[in-house]
């Protein structure tokens, strides 16, 4: 038996703990993959402390969602302050951002996979693209920068079905000539 001393974990701890877990969990294998007794597991607590902080696994994929938008828009924002301005500025992040090498532990993947598969994930994303693009109205609009950026989503769609990289244009390039159009008026 441990004779060390366990301070006991607060609520807000606890609370951490399982959102911590969770998102390491979602990054590794999906937001689908994510179970009540997964999460509990990987935080050191029991399930009855996910139902506790969450309600529910909806309500514990709710939170997951907000802490991947979050990371999402602080690389965005990152990106964005590397920016010079003007016409395209927020396609230039997100084509930067889409293309930046993340590996598996990268929220886009995590929450764009994912909410190919559930509707209401899907109305997260689009709520949360939607936002930023109206934020970004008066440099980001009009129909050649929306073909950029969904030229971004194929891009990274194609790369998740594991098509042949010999037979397409490097990343690197792609970005390259990706980001010249957003320079481009009209």
């Amino acid at each position: 038996m441990s004779t060390a001393h366990r301070r006991p974990k607060t609520p807000e701890d606890t609370r951490r703990a399982l959102i911590d877990a969770a998102l390491r969990l979602a990054l590794a294998q999906g937001l689908g993959a994510l179970t009540l007794p997964a999460v509990a597991t990987a935080a050191g607590v029991t399930k009855g402390a996910v139902f506790h902080h969450f309600g529910s696994r909806q309500g514990l994929i709710d939170t997951v969602c907000t802490a991947l938008l979050a990371r999402m828009d602080a690389e965005l924002d990152a990106a964005l302050a590397q920016d010079t301005g003007g016409h395209g500025t927020f396609t230039r992040a997100y084509l930067t951002c889409t293309f930046r090498p993340k590996g598996d532990a990268s929220p886009w993947s995590s929450l764009s996979l994912s909410a190919i598969t559930d509707a209401g994930l899907a109305r997260i994303w689009a709520d949360w693209m939607a936002a930023r693009l109206s934020r970004h109205a008066a440099t980001d609009s009009g129909p050649a920068l929306e073909l950029l950026r969904l030229a971004a989503d194929g891009w990274w769609l194609a790369n998740l079905q594991g098509q042949k990289a010999e037979t397409r244009t490097p990343p690197e390039a792609m970005l390259a000539r990706l980001l010249s159009l957003t320079q481009q008026h009209g």
